[in-house]
């Protein structure tokens, strides 16, 4: 991409220019110049397609909504993104557990079981649930926030082994992401 710094000629231009180029400001205050799009009238949308227009239409209702949370407005703080930039992208990011550490909570003695999960803006709750072998749910309840990505759960009692311990995280939009570990039983599907 090209830029061009102190151009009398394109200061403070927007706009169209012969109904082919087409002129913006970024909120940075950067002049963004672009062919005008040209769409087939037949076109034919596939069923992918039509899954991203809806989803980008959940995203945008979404997104009108969080203009002022104040979460958005930090992380679009000194970018040449807004809030609603944020909340958009945001919208098309789940958050991501990206480890169960269960050395706290060996074989179901009780104890500690925590989660590191991240999101692109705030994971904003991780829930866990202990269940038997066959998905039975014995406990479950939220973690703590306890820095660093990591949340933590403390187990109300000792359970037998074989069991399973499914941590889902949450963020802004209310997305939720899930992964299960297995604890005892190597054979346990």
């Amino acid at each position: 991409m090209a830029r061009v710094h102190q151009n009398i000629v394109m200061q403070g231009v927007k706009g169209t220019l012969g109904d082919q180029l087409i002129f913006k400001k970024d909120k940075a205050g950067r002049t963004i110049i672009s062919v005008k799009p040209t769409f087939d009238e037949n076109r034919m949308f596939s069923p992918g397609q039509q899954a991203q227009h809806q989803a980008f239409r959940e995203a945008t209702a979404y997104a009108k909504d969080q203009t002022d949370n104040p979460l958005y407005l930090a992380k679009a703080e000194g970018t040449p993104l807004n809030a609603y930039n944020i909340a958009v992208a945001d919208w098309f990011n789940r958050p991501e557990i990206l480890e169960v550490d269960m050395s706290g909570w060996t074989n179901g003695d009780g104890g500690t079981i925590r989660v590191r999960a991240q999101d692109d803006v705030a994971v904003t709750g991780v829930k866990l649930t202990i269940a038997d072998e066959n998905g039975a749910p014995l406990e479950e309840g939220e973690a703590v926030d306890a820095g660093a990505l990591w949340w933590e759960y403390s187990t109300a009692q000792a359970y037998a082994v074989n069991m399973r311990v499914t941590a889902a995280a949450r963020d802004l939009p209310g997305h939720v992401s899930e992964r299960t570990e297995l604890v005892g039983h190597p054979k346990m599907p």
